[in-house]
């Protein structure tokens, strides 16, 4: 009987062990299945650690080619260190190694060879792959600066590794007496200093019979040291079949001496022992949400989403000898003591990224808000697209956004003062390199109240939308920090000029002229030209702080659910002058079948939660259900659009969830429907909290009834310290809407005119 019981304990443990192995459902290729036309994703296998500095990804695109690796290519030119955030801001920093048998062959064209999905094995924490061309398994297993690679050769009298630096100016030498490659690649998309370089160290664990480098295609045996613009390498040796040759790697963009010490979080362990230590750092991060009560593709898509969430921002900080911080700056050049984070784009971001790692991550995203306070120290700005360094995309001055929402929830910086003084220089200045950096257009703003549609600054009516709401974030912080009257009013004031740009002929956001005259000739369906990625129908909706002030604009609650409605009623029809051609944004829209609803681009993300603040929160939870259920698959084209950073992939974890932080700034979380039957968070405060909706299911999708520990709760929205405070949530969900739940006005969420 003993044993008969201790039996039964140990097959629980084991299920038990199963059960907190959140990795099982990740799927690293989830939108790796797209192209320049159609993005279901752009996304490739990231084999990394948790916001790991680098990234590891096998590389079927040509060298430069923002498309790294996709789903439906069929061969792998090697396997790269990458620092992507996206295939439209492509790479910096990258080299790739790949083994090869026969022929010492450098060109990635000859190099490459076939694989197939049903040969790979992609993990977060550990990628294998059969290169058939080669009759090699490749294996890999990375720490967050290093990596570990496991070549299984065949028998062979001529095994090949191929180091590839890249172009644009690269360096390498062969050390043979260390069985040791050194080299640097400034490879990069822009954004950086004159001295940036990527410093690479690799270790193999076998004697080379063979050396070479390559400079520009022409290889050199014997010749062990380059400098030029495309400098390569290759090592060979007589191998057996079945021998397995290791490489030890890792990188730094301050020097060889710390590639060295980033080499030493590899320690002593085999590719085994690091996978299952990457295993475990993910497992950590991912079982902060436990979901219950699903199907296995949603659970394979919300853990899928989870690890999207959690890559980026990255690493750009290193740790010295002492074990400080320490980051190359690719601001100023310079190597400087603290903390930074890079390859984020905040127009994405903002919306919901940061707020999840300020719910479930807060200590994460405070070194990331201290590398903030360093970008605007190094730069003079906060960076607004940062890939290193500054970039030039998107539009808007998110930074406040982050900025604030992270500090109103706790996630405080050291050095507020710093903090508030490059919020007020960002609306005052436009980087002078980078337009979309600071405010472009800040004077007409400031003066006008609005970026005039005819002044050559594109995108203007995205502008000012998006200025509005960050001063709202800035008048904010300035009422928390008790800053002069004077200037928490205007401020305040500013928040308001999203009404400069709403047309009461057509119920929508329009471009408006120098002369206080709107844009004319007028179309509702025209993308891009006075808003950013999006038509008026999607931008409209973007006044995050103040839906009852749009609800006012439009004539009132029914007229404004009545122009919700429209937006899934209308047919996917689009005007595309503007770009002179349907960018994939616009096709992503056309082909969901959910009328002019373009959830694969953000503007329109948060749009279907202001069913909330008008007392219809019926509707939210119809419409939220339909685009989990319609457009997220844990597949290879599992997303309707770009993924973006974490963004799309962090709207699935919230709205999963049952709610969502329409306004980020304010402490409130509008209130959707749940997916699962229960989620359990475990916050970083030590308390946990229940959303248990146990009759959740296909067909129950409405929330009949919602309790929080113990009270029946009617508001359409839940708050940040009550959430932390754990407990239970009980959701009552049914079949059929509850049009009385929600509907009264002290139920409706915050809206900054009912401030004034």
């Amino acid at each position: 009987m003993k044993k008969y019981l201790l039996l039964v304990c140990a097959l629980s443990c084991i299920v038990f062990a199963k059960a907190k192995d959140w990795m099982q459902y990740v799927n690293p290729l989830m939108g790796s299945q797209s192209s320049f036309e159609l993005s279901t994703g752009n996304t490739y296998p990231a084999i990394a650690r948790p916001w790991g500095m680098n990234f590891w990804t096998p590389q079927t695109g040509k060298m430069g080619d923002g498309w790294q690796y996709t789903y439906t290519a069929n061969k792998i030119r090697g396997f790269k260190q990458t620092h992507q955030p996206s295939p439209w801001i492509n790479d910096y920093g990258q080299f790739s190694i790949m083994p090869v048998v026969g022929k010492p062959e450098f060109n990635e064209e000859k190099r490459a060879s076939w694989f197939a999905h049903k040969g790979e094995t992609a993990t977060p924490y550990y990628y294998k792959v059969y290169l058939a061309e080669h009759d090699v398994v490749t294996e890999m297993a990375p720490t967050e600066r290093a990596v570990l690679f496991r070549f299984t050769f065949p028998e062979n009298d001529h095994s090949y590794v191929v180091v590839d630096a890249f172009d644009k100016g690269s360096y390498i030498k062969v050390i043979p007496e260390e069985n040791k490659i050194i080299g640097y690649t400034t490879r990069n998309s822009g954004g950086v200093p004159e001295n940036f370089k990527n410093y690479f160290i690799i270790e193999f664990d076998k004697p080379f019979t063979y050396k070479a480098t390559v400079a520009n295609g022409n290889l050199q045996e014997n010749v062990t040291e380059q400098t030029t613009d495309h400098a390569g390498a290759i090592i060979g040796f007589q191998t057996h079949k079945g021998e397995q040759v290791h490489a030890r790697i890792a990188s730094s963009f301050i020097s060889f001496e710390q590639a060295a010490l980033n080499m030493k979080e590899l320690g002593k362990d085999n590719i085994e022992q690091l996978a299952k230590k990457g295993k475990e750092a993910w497992n950590q991060v991912l079982g902060k949400i436990e979901v219950e009560g699903g199907n296995l593709d949603q659970y394979r898509t919300f853990y899928s989403c989870l690890y999207r969430s959690l890559l980026f921002p990255r690493k750009f900080y290193e740790l010295d000898a002492a074990g400080q911080p320490v980051h190359y700056s690719p601001y100023n050049g310079q190597v400087l003591p603290g903390y930074m984070y890079t390859d984020t784009g905040f127009w994405d971001t903002f919306r919901c990224l940061f707020p999840l790692l300020n719910l479930m991550y807060p200590s994460v995203n405070k070194e990331m808000q201290e590398g903030l306070i360093n970008t605007y120290k190094e730069s003079g700005f906060f960076p607004e697209w940062a890939s290193p360094g500054h970039r030039g995309c998107m539009v808007g001055n998110n930074s406040a956004s982050v900025l604030v929402d992270a500090y109103m929830k706790g996630v405080k910086v050291d050095d507020i003062k710093t903090l508030y003084e490059g919020l007020i220089h960002g609306t005052e200045n436009v980087h002078p390199q980078v337009s979309s950096t600071g405010r472009l257009g800040y004077e007409y703003y400031n003066k006008l109240g609005y970026v005039p549609y005819d002044v050559k600054i594109n995108e203007n009516a995205a502008r000012t939308l998006e200025y509005a709401y960050n001063d709202w974030c800035i008048y904010k912080l300035a009422k928390e920090l008790k800053r002069p009257k004077k200037e928490i009013n205007l401020f305040a004031k500013r928040a308001m000029n999203y009404k400069n740009l709403f047309d009461k002929e057509s119920k929508l956001m329009r471009g408006r002229n120098e002369d206080g005259t709107f844009q004319s000739p007028f179309s509702p369906l025209k993308w891009g030209d006075a808003f950013t990625e999006g038509n008026s129908w999607h931008y409209t909706w973007s006044v995050f702080h103040d839906p009852q002030g749009l609800i006012d604009l439009m004539g009132g609650k029914d007229i404004f659910i009545t122009m919700m409605d429209s937006v899934f009623a209308v047919p996917p029809v689009f005007d595309d002058s503007y770009y002179g051609q349907v960018i994939h944004e616009i096709r992503e829209m056309t082909v969901m079948n959910m009328g002019n609803y373009a959830h694969g681009n953000q503007p329109i993300q948060h749009m279907i939660y202001l069913y909330d603040y008008a007392g219809q929160p019926w509707k939210a939870q119809y419409w939220l259900r339909q685009v989990m259920d319609r457009m997220y698959t844990p597949g290879p084209d599992g997303y309707c659009g770009d993924e973006d950073n974490g963004q799309t992939s962090a709207w699935y974890v919230f709205s999963a969830l049952g709610f969502y932080p329409v306004c980020p700034g304010t402490d409130e979380y509008i209130i959707g429907a749940p997916l699962f039957k229960k989620a359990t968070l475990h916050f970083e405060n030590g308390n946990s909290l229940v959303i248990d909706a146990p009759n959740n299911s296909k067909k129950n999708f409405y929330v009949n009834s919602l309790n929080v520990n113990g009270t029946d709760y009617t508001k359409n929205y839940l708050r940040h310290e009550d959430l932390f405070k754990g407990g239970t949530i009980k959701v009552d969900m049914g079949n059929q809407p509850n049009k009385n739940r929600g509907t009264k006005e002290e139920d409706m969420p915050y809206s900054f005119s009912k401030e004034q």
